[in-house]
């Protein structure tokens, strides 16, 4: 197939003119040599012979709407009693922007919170929320982890992973692991380049049973680390989220639960709906549906806090929205653009 190099001139090697809509007219390639000009049909297949080049060859092969995401997953659960359970880990959140051409359908998976754990047992990690299209690399937020149990062993730490860490278990006892202390990683991949990931580390029990903690480590949050729990019931708070104005409005999303606390306050849940720990002031606090929270970890009472569930927005120009869609959505819209937020699995027509 023949192909063009360079920029447009004529037979003298002059630059080609300009046509009024931007592309060139190049003089020394008219008679039969195949071009591509604009117009009509955006296949490149059905391209024209002529004597016009566009400037952009990309304007060419698509001319695409871009599509920006918004993509949190669920958040992890709290560990569980008996005594200084850590906070769970919030939902791995992305933002990215896409292009997409006219009828292609994307199908959204919105990750639910980890169920609240009600016996001495690590909490339960958030499930992923998910953006897919056969023409995209599949776009996953990953749900939370859970936090440690506290009062003794509570697994390897890596079992407390997630898109933001669990955080780690206290214990005044000696029936503690050193494992059982440290926070889960969090490690949120992005899927290509044009996608941002956000996800961090829960908070670590520093201390040690030697150390008579009696204090958990907070979850991790989109935008900051899970606070590190220390003696005399010094309890770690949540992570702080990430704020996005997607919506038009700033709003954070992705806040870590806190650790809970023995004779003290349970940790601060992370702005962005981190759910608070059990402590003296109270039982330990779901995180934040649709904000992808985790919850709070559990002292002695009841039960520690799920984690909240997890959300996507999709974002575009208001002439490009087809109205075309599926599950349960919220429609706004901000100056020239609608809003999709998708708060259960459904589809979109672009």
């Amino acid at each position: 197939m023949p192909r063009y190099i360079g920029r447009n001139l004529d037979a003298t090697g002059n630059a080609a003119n300009t046509a009024a809509d931007g592309s060139h007219t190049d003089n020394k390639y008219n008679s039969g040599i195949w071009s591509i000009s604009g117009g009509g049909d955006d296949s490149i297949n059905t391209r024209r012979r002529s004597g016009k080049w566009p400037d952009n060859l990309s304007s060419v092969l698509s001319r695409q709407t871009q599509y920006q995401f918004l993509i949190v997953g669920g958040g992890g659960s709290g560990g569980g009693k008996n005594y200084h359970a850590g906070g769970g880990g919030a939902g791995g959140m992305l933002t990215g922007t896409l292009g997409f051409g006219a009828g292609e359908t994307l199908t959204v998976t919105v990750g639910a919170g980890g169920a609240a754990a009600s016996t001495s047992t690590q909490g339960n990690a958030g499930a992923n929320s998910v953006v897919s299209n056969p023409t995209m690399t599949t776009a996953t937020a990953l749900g939370g982890g859970g936090g440690a149990r506290g009062y003794g062993p509570s697994g390897a730490p890596s079992t407390r992973d997630g898109g933001s860490g669990g955080g780690g278990g206290g214990n005044s006892g000696a029936s503690m692991t050193s494992e059982s202390y440290l926070g889960g990683d969090g490690n949120q991949p992005a899927p290509t380049p044009a996608w941002t990931g956000y996800g961090n580390d829960g908070g670590d029990n520093q201390y040690g049973a030697s150390q008579n903690p009696y204090g958990a480590g907070g979850g991790g949050g989109a935008g900051a680390v899970g606070g590190h729990a220390g003696p005399n019931g010094v309890t770690g708070a949540g992570g702080a989220g990430y704020a996005s104005s997607i919506t038009g409005s700033s709003v954070t999303y992705a806040g870590g639960g806190g650790g809970s606390a023995y004779a003290a306050n349970g940790g601060a849940g992370g702005a962005g709906g981190g759910g608070q720990g059990e402590g003296n002031q109270g039982s330990a606090i779901n995180g934040t549906a649709n904000l992808g929270g985790g919850g709070g970890g559990n002292e002695r009472d009841g039960n520690a806090g799920a984690g909240g569930s997890g959300v996507v927005i999709v974002r575009m120009l208001t002439p490009k929205y087809t109205g075309t869609i599926s599950g349960t959505t919220t429609v706004t819209t901000s100056g020239s653009d609608t809003i999709v937020k998708f708060t259960a699995p459904g589809t979109l027509l672009t």
